[in-house]
């Protein structure tokens, strides 16, 4: 970011650097209000907000792992061997339950461990169906809907009502509408905000109570200019389904030649990709929600003949002028593994550069992430046209 940030970039920051403090904060705030853990990727956090709870989405604390590696196979992924850790040691007990929506079975993992060493925490599994095709998909998306509605009320014990369920709605819609501004304008290549500043907005929003975050993000980019296109190399980053790439690694890629124009990141386009309609009834709304954010960004966990995360990727980098793909692949990430492949056939057949980069927890090879990316920085600036 070009100006020197203001109080409300920083506040975002600080949320998005230490997510207790602000749970502290607002517990202070809303005293017997619950703390909700949500895990990635499609958890409906407005059921939680109408209900008065706070939803938070558990982020990767970037802290080492110890203990969390006895408790799941190294061939987890670094993300959830991380969640283990932190409920081994006390650092997931600012939360009051835990509530997840999706199928990845090392995310279910790690839930399991929060289940066994936290015997007096609810864990609700509220899984939604991954196949999106089949005539009964849509009935059965909305049922569990009702069924994580449900939960959350028994939990908190407050109803969800209808009014208080369509506000939250529309809460986040105006917050994911607002950050999107953001994520286009850097496509358009009007944005100065770095990578890392834009990551450090969303996690704060996954955090934050909607309300509160969409008014400091307003004031915040009241300080934000528009920057002129510059020359570096256009890239996309596709991947990281889960938790935030690290922010280091963010750096590495704009400080070796290249400019981030768009993503396909969790921790990006992805989360904020599909808003809930407003109109009608709001349970069936969150069931079409969910199936329509995977026909905005397909995701490999998803089972739909008419979406093709390989197909997104290509209009997405034309869409943006992307003159390459960085994949952030988080080891062990079975979805992504699995369709990479595809995605990789298809940046090859249309000729667009592209590197893979596998990702770890902590004792990733940066100095050798470097060489490489300012390898590809090369590549794509040698297709660029000559003028003579």
């Amino acid at each position: 970011m070009t100006d020197a940030p203001s109080e409300a970039m920083e506040r975002l920051v600080g949320v998005a650097r230490d997510p207790r403090a602000y749970v502290g904060r607002w517990r202070a705030e809303h005293p017997g209000g619950a703390v909700l853990a949500i895990l990635p990727m499609n958890f409906p956090r407005e059921l939680a907000h109408a209900a008065g709870a706070l939803p938070v989405i558990v982020q990767d604390d970037q802290e080492p792992i110890t203990e969390g590696r006895a408790l799941l196979a190294e061939f987890y992924c670094g993300y959830t061997r991380n969640l283990a850790d932190q409920v081994a040691t006390g650092r997931f007990d600012l939360y009051d339950a835990v509530f997840t929506a999706d199928h990845c079975i090392q995310l279910i993992g790690a839930t399991e461990i929060a289940r066994t060493l936290k015997p007096d925490t609810t864990v609700f599994l509220g899984m939604l169906n991954s196949s999106m095709n089949d005539s009964w998909a849509p009935a059965k998306v909305t049922e569990t809907m009702a069924e994580i509605r449900a939960e959350i009320e028994r939990f908190t014990g407050n109803p969800v009502e209808q009014g208080a369920l369509r506000q939250s709605i529309e809460a986040y819609n105006r917050d994911r509408r607002l950050i999107r501004q953001l994520l286009d304008a850097r496509s358009a290549g009007e944005a100065s905000l770095s990578p890392v500043e834009l990551q450090d907005i969303i996690v704060s929003s996954m955090v934050m109570d909607p309300v509160e975050h969409h008014a400091l993000l307003f004031e915040a980019l009241a300080g934000i200019h528009r920057t002129e296109r510059d020359d570096r190399v256009r890239v996309h980053l596709s991947g990281h389904l889960c938790h935030a790439p690290r922010r280091e690694l963010l750096e590495v890629i704009e400080d070796s030649g290249a400019i981030v124009v768009d993503d396909d990141l969790y921790h990006g386009r992805r989360y904020l990709s599909t808003d809930v309609e407003e109109e009608g009834d709001p349970i069936a709304a969150l069931a079409g929600w969910y199936a329509r954010r995977n026909v905005t960004i397909p995701c490999p966990t998803r089972v739909q003949q008419d979406a093709d995360w390989d197909t997104y990727l290509l209009e997405a980098v034309r869409h943006s002028g992307a003159e390459a793909v960085i994949h952030l692949m988080p080891k062990f990430c079975e979805p992504h593994m699995l369709y990479y492949p595809e995605l990789r056939k298809a940046l090859d057949a249309a000729e667009v550069p592209q590197l893979q980069l596998e990702t770890e927890h902590e004792g990733m090879p940066l100095e050798s992430f470097r060489t490489r990316i300012e390898a590809l920085v090369e590549r794509a600036l040698r297709r660029r046209p000559v003028h003579v």
